[in-house]
């Protein structure tokens, strides 16, 4: 069954807007505001194929002001709205209507945004707390969600393709950072108990999912922190109890995202899950850790068959962000390590070189990964930036502020605390700048370290 017939009664209550359907095009009519008599582009099975994806202006002439920026200032990056301010826009920055209405400038065909201010958002982490407190559920849906889908509702929108990555970190932290688990927080656990991260994505899902022109790609962490087995079938099941939450249902559900914000590399050429070195398994190495995956594309197509038999449809597609994943520069491994041992031969021959696989901010020696690509690996809808290359991951130190956002330790350069990683180095650059900041150091660093070569 095709994307465009089986959501075809989605299609019909969508947000007051009114379809004719003929000879398989839906045809959009006047809905509450927006230009009257604007025809909506069928429904397609991969937003990106074919299509021109929105370049943001803000990010563009950042990364343009740049010392060689210009080589990528051209790329299409995600917009994310992370607080409900940000929907008209905040700090003198654009809001989703001037975004929208730029996209239509370019003669854009995608949009891509991501939904990212949960209450209680990203228990795990304090660099990326938000606005709302745990138990705003109800300010989330009425205040965030309605107004976005409101918007992406107008008729004068209805040609565009609006991409959107739904509520990165929240789902796979109710699974690894809860209950009895060693990396259990009590904010974690609040979340599972009073079931709003399950509701906001579900009702996330419906709202935005009644669209016609909406294509909702949920977020699925990456490979280091859900790919070993005690997590990977839950995760799976987690996302199936939120993407039917809230009178949802899996058909608003388009695909997933892997890898955003994150840096496991895309391919790992030299390190596979079947090696052996001196008849022990490069599972049984301090970096893969028994885990069954090594890299971002085989971690995401093999989660992609564990959410169809899990309940997703047959044809959910994903989405892999490669903005930050390319390890390039000098460091990068150009051969298998050694085989006298299997750490040594792990070691020697990945291209993530990350202290450890739980770093997440700000690291250093990470490039710019394979450039935005439509259709690259079979089950894959694209190779995406979703996090734009140069916003902070989290502040290396205390800033107050006032979006919601704490210090973290893991953005700290000299923190040794965390048991998550072995207490290692964080690997976090020096000097950061609150999440969602602008980092000249990290972009430079991203520039010089790419892979492919700019």
């Amino acid at each position: 069954m095709s994307r465009t017939h089986r959501r075809s009664r989605t299609l019909l209550l969508a947000l007051s807007t009114v379809l004719a359907v003929t000879g398989g095009t839906a045809v959009a009519f006047a809905g509450d505001s927006g230009d009257s008599g604007v025809q909506a582009a069928a429904r397609v099975d991969n937003p990106y194929a074919g299509a021109k994806v929105y370049v943001n202006p803000e990010w563009s002439k950042k990364a343009a002001a740049e010392p060689g920026g210009t080589a990528v200032s051209h790329q299409p990056t995600g917009v994310w709205l992370d607080r409900i301010a940000a929907i008209e826009g905040a700090g003198g920055k654009m809001g989703l209507r001037a975004h929208l209405d730029a996209a239509l400038q370019q003669n854009a065909n995608v949009v891509q945004l991501v939904i990212y201010n949960l209450p209680g958002r990203d228990c795990s982490a304090l660099a990326s707390n938000g606005e709302l407190g745990p138990t705003e559920i109800d300010k989330y849906k009425t205040a965030y969600i309605d107004p976005i889908a409101k918007i992406l509702a107008e008729s004068r929108y209805a040609n565009l393709r609006i991409v959107t990555t739904v509520e990165i970190d929240s789902l796979p932290n109710l699974v690894t950072n809860t209950g009895g688990r060693p990396t259990a927080t009590p904010e974690c656990d609040v979340m599972k108990a009073n079931g709003n991260y399950v509701k906001g994505v579900g009702y996330a899902l419906k709202q935005l999912g009644a669209v016609p022109n909406v294509y909702n790609y949920v977020d699925a962490g990456h490979h280091g922190w859900i790919g070993w087995d005690d997590n990977f079938a839950a995760s799976a099941q987690m996302m199936h109890q939120a993407a039917t939450a809230e009178g949802s249902a899996v058909g608003n559900v388009h695909g997933f995202i892997v890898n955003t914000a994150n840096y496991s590399a895309l391919k790992e050429d030299h390190v596979k899950i079947g090696d052996t070195v001196g008849g022990r398994s490069v599972r049984e190495s301090k970096w893969v850790d028994w885990n069954r995956y090594t890299d971002s594309l085989s971690f995401a197509q093999a989660f992609r068959n564990q959410l169809v038999s899990t309940g997703f449809q047959s044809d959910i597609g994903m989405l892999i962000d490669t903005s930050r994943n390319g390890w390039g520069g000098t460091a990068r491994p150009t051969g298998p390590g050694p085989t006298t041992d299997v750490n040594a031969y792990v070691n020697g021959g990945r291209f993530d070189r990350r202290i450890h696989i739980g770093n997440w901010c700000n690291q250093s020696g990470a490039g710019l990964g394979e450039r935005p690509k439509a259709a690259p690996e079979p089950g894959v809808d694209a190779y995406v930036w979703m996090k734009p290359p140069g916003e902070s991951d989290g502040a290396s130190k205390e800033i107050p502020n006032d979006e919601g956002k704490g210090f973290d330790r893991m953005c700290d350069p000299t923190y040794t605390g965390n048991p998550r990683n072995g207490h290692n180095m964080s690997g976090a650059l020096p000097n950061a700048p609150l999440s969602g900041h602008w980092f000249p150091a990290q972009f430079q660093e991203l520039l010089k370290n790419a892979h492919p070569k700019l």
